[in-house]
């Protein structure tokens, strides 16, 4: 595992959060083994993974749901780890919002706080200010199905943050949207995120998305950490194979193709929007030492609106390329020979 202590959050922020090498035992089977992580006040943190990673099973042990096996779970100083789900000051948000159906937006919202013994004529206020702040002021008295996803979304973001909880937890909370309103509630999210200060882990498959909400992403794979660091560390500085396939897409390159003269400590990767097509009939580059060309043919060129995607056959491997659509530049279809070019230090030499 990889870590790094430079992102923006203030270093002299206490942990809010730590997990002191926690196990999760299902029978035989470790679902999360010896995880120690540190959240600090204020900080917004994604666990990233595939299906069967941990990500989850950390997320339900930090809300109370599930047990830790052994280890320790701290927040704000106290072990928590034999503290129910309802003993701990946290709100929550789910993939399926888990709205009460029966009752409407107000009531919703109204609800944690009356469990926390706020009488009715202070709920009210607060209840009008936080729906004015999800821009929902005008369906207070509807009922969660009267209501798009997105809005759905923005109550149970509201619910969750209402009584001013210090953590928030979010599961995969954009998971059952479409693209367009996830991208804007990635908007709204970071938008409450910075105004409520709230310490927030938050648990997705979607790489898009931790790498638009995170101060830091833990990357993990069964049930260990791989990686953990800074949205741009983790893309631009994969530790192993693993990550950089996992967060976005890689090329894993030849190393006699780098022509560096010298033995190499790893496996040569560099990302698709780092390399540059062009004609094989345009100028070489003329600053050999800093560049690397190669030759290839277009196997397959696929337009996505603002970009243009490239599978380039080298010797016997493709290299992906993506470019950035712009209005003078040449096209190139199949079966084109075209030349790849890349700086030498946007290569990166990775660990299995």
């Amino acid at each position: 595992m990889r870590y790094t202590e430079d992102y923006t959050l203030e270093q002299s922020a206490p942990a809010q959060i730590e997990f002191r090498t926690v196990t999760k035992m299902y029978g035989p089977v470790a679902a999360v083994t010896d995880l120690s992580l540190t959240v600090r006040r204020g900080e917004f943190l994604t666990i990233l993974g595939p299906s069967g990673s941990g990500k989850t099973t950390a997320l339900m042990m930090l809300a109370g749901f599930e047990a830790p096996t052994k280890g320790d779970i701290l927040i704000s100083g106290k072990s928590v780890a034999s503290v129910p789900s309802y003993g701990r000051d946290q709100g929550i948000v789910f993939q399926s919002y888990a709205l009460f159906p029966h009752l409407t937006v107000r009531r919703n919202l109204e609800f944690p706080l009356e469990m926390r013994g706020i009488k009715s004529k202070e709920r009210a206020p607060l209840v009008d200010r936080m729906l004015a702040r999800v821009h929902l002021d005008a369906f207070g008295d509807r009922l969660p199905s009267q209501l798009s996803g997105g809005q759905q979304q923005r109550v149970a973001l509201a619910r969750a943050l209402i009584a001013d909880p210090p953590v928030l937890l979010l599961d995969e909370p954009l998971g059952a949207l479409d693209r367009n309103l996830r991208e804007q509630m990635q908007g709204e999210i970071k938008s409450l995120h910075r105004e409520f200060g709230k310490t927030t882990i938050c648990v997705t498959h979607d790489q898009e998305e931790a790498l638009t909400l995170s101060d830091r992403i833990v990357v993990m794979r069964g049930g260990r950490i791989e990686q953990l660091d800074t949205p741009e560390a983790l893309y631009d500085q994969p530790i192993n194979r693993f990550v950089a396939n996992f967060l976005g897409e890689a090329n894993f390159l030849d190393i006699a193709e780098l022509d560096q003269g010298g033995p190499s400590a790893g496996i040569p990767m560099i990302r698709p929007e780092r390399i540059r097509i062009s004609s094989i009939s345009g100028s070489a580059s003329s600053n050999q030492e800093s560049c690397q060309a190669v030759n290839g043919t277009v196997e397959e060129m696929i337009y996505a609106g603002p970009l243009r995607k490239y599978q380039v056959r080298v010797s016997d491997r493709t290299v992906i390329v993506r470019q950035h659509v712009a209005s003078t530049q040449k096209v190139f279809q199949p079966g084109e020979t075209v030349r790849l070019t890349w700086l030498r230090d946007d290569v990166r030499l990775l660990s299995e």
